[in-house]
């Protein structure tokens, strides 16, 4: 768990260190890969300990393990939280944000601008559980006031959406979330706790999808809910799960028992060992390693995607370009307060001739990669009307960012030089 009592030391410092701790046994510098399933129990009195929740330890892996122990110390420490769970997937980790929230009939109010994929989850997939997702614009405040009522267990949004890198007004929408007695979830995957620190403009959970940025080489998936600690389960009667004694874990009333952990020690005790989204220790080595560098790749990252916006803007082959950090963008305001460090490296830009250029534009690029993923170190592409956003209505796509005549980059560390000339060379053939 992250140590709010300790030093405080620079995110410099804290993305090399955080979590990782010379190895007991064999003074391992860099946190091991423990490949186990199980551990062994001091003695029965230790073993009942551990499943009381009596004492922390590492009972089965599929709840605990120390390699994603120390990742996820390390992701809590880096957003301000309280405590984190990883998971299988950033898709995981929403459920597992939403599992102890909601119940049969309640609902989210989520905003329009997500991920296709999330968009998907919310409207389709969590009907199964009985849930449901109302979508709203998130920069018509009002909106999303009048979209809550009775049965809204949490209100949902992106710090930097994907996939047009729109910028929310988390101190707005947390604000409105806090009147209504609500959590605040914001999925942090395209800004990263180097850009955006969302607990600090009143989230109270935080998602990743650490298969992005966090780890940064497109090797592993992987997600974490971040835990800020700060809400009161139990000031009224919407959250059982966490307030009320809870019949999936022999009565135990986790908001009484644990405190500012309650919601972590839910995730563990109850949401890994029921849903069993968990990651695995090589995943969260990678990750790890993938951390160490995160200032030092973000800073880059930004640092291109403004300078291939700014050239996009000015080539008359484009139409517009979506990036926050263009002093065009209605959102660059928002740089400043919410993403101090920059508008991150992922935005989307419209082609001349729409649809059909969209294509060429993606077969034509060379040191751009064509793929379903983004936060790479590498550039990446892709057309996500048919792709991402393919299961999406038309009008859905366009409140997302992701018309048919648009596509997606997430802009890598390469030389920006190189970038554009690719880029040059490929709106030559997809707009001749």
């Amino acid at each position: 768990m992250a140590d709010p009592t300790g030093p405080q030391y620079g995110f410099d410092t804290l993305q090399i260190h955080a979590g990782a701790r010379p190895d007991p046994a064999t003074g391992a510098r860099q946190v091991p890969i423990y490949q186990t399933t199980a551990y062994v129990f001091r003695d029965a009195e230790h073993a009942a300990a551990l499943f009381n929740l009596q004492e922390v330890g590492y009972i089965y892996s599929r709840l605990t393990n120390p390699t994603i122990g120390a990742l996820q110390e390390r992701i809590a420490t880096l957003e301000g939280g309280a405590g984190a769970v990883c998971c299988s997937s950033g898709h995981a980790a929403q459920i597992m944000a939403l599992f102890p929230l909601m119940s049969p009939g309640m609902n989210v109010v989520a905003s329009t601008r997500l991920y296709g994929g999330t968009v998907t989850q919310f409207s389709q997939t969590i009907k199964r559980f009985g849930w449901e997702a109302k979508f709203v614009d998130f920069d018509d405040l009002d909106a999303v006031k009048e979209a809550i009522d009775d049965n809204t267990r949490a209100v949902f949004c992106e710090a930097v959406a994907n996939p047009g890198g729109y910028i929310t007004d988390l101190d707005a929408i947390s604000a409105i979330s806090d009147t209504a007695g609500v959590p605040l979830i914001v999925d942090n995957t395209s800004a990263t706790p180097y850009l955006c620190r969302p607990i600090e403009h009143g989230a109270t959970l935080v998602v990743h999808s650490t298969t992005k940025y966090l780890t940064g080489n497109g090797t592993v998936t992987g997600g974490c809910v971040v835990d800020s600690g700060k809400f009161d389960w139990a000031a009224n009667d919407k959250f059982p799960s966490l307030s009320q004694p809870e019949p999936a874990y022999h009565g135990l009333k986790f908001a009484e028992t644990f405190g500012p952990l309650a919601f972590t020690f839910h995730g563990i005790a109850i949401g890994l060992r029921d849903l069993g989204m968990t990651m695995n220790p090589q995943a969260a080595h990678y990750t790890l390693m993938g951390i160490e560098t995160l200032s030092l790749r973000m800073d880059r990252h930004v640092e291109n995607a403004k300078r291939v916006a700014e050239w996009l803007e000015n080539d008359p082959r484009v139409e517009y370009v979506t990036y926050a950090g263009l002093k065009s963008s209605p959102y660059y305001d928002r740089v400043e307060k919410i993403c101090p460090r920059g508008a991150g490296g992922l935005f989307t830009f419209a082609v001349k001739g729409g649809y059909d250029a969209c294509v060429k534009l993606v077969d034509n690029l060379e040191i751009f990669s064509h793929v379903a993923n983004l936060g790479d170190t590498r550039s990446l592409i892709i057309h996500s009307a048919s792709t991402t956003h393919r299961q999406l209505t038309a009008e859905q796509q366009e409140a997302a960012g992701a018309g048919p005549g648009v596509v997606r980059v997430s802009i890598g560390i390469e030389d920006a030089e190189d970038l554009i000339a690719d880029l040059d060379q490929a709106l030559s053939k997809a707009t001749a």
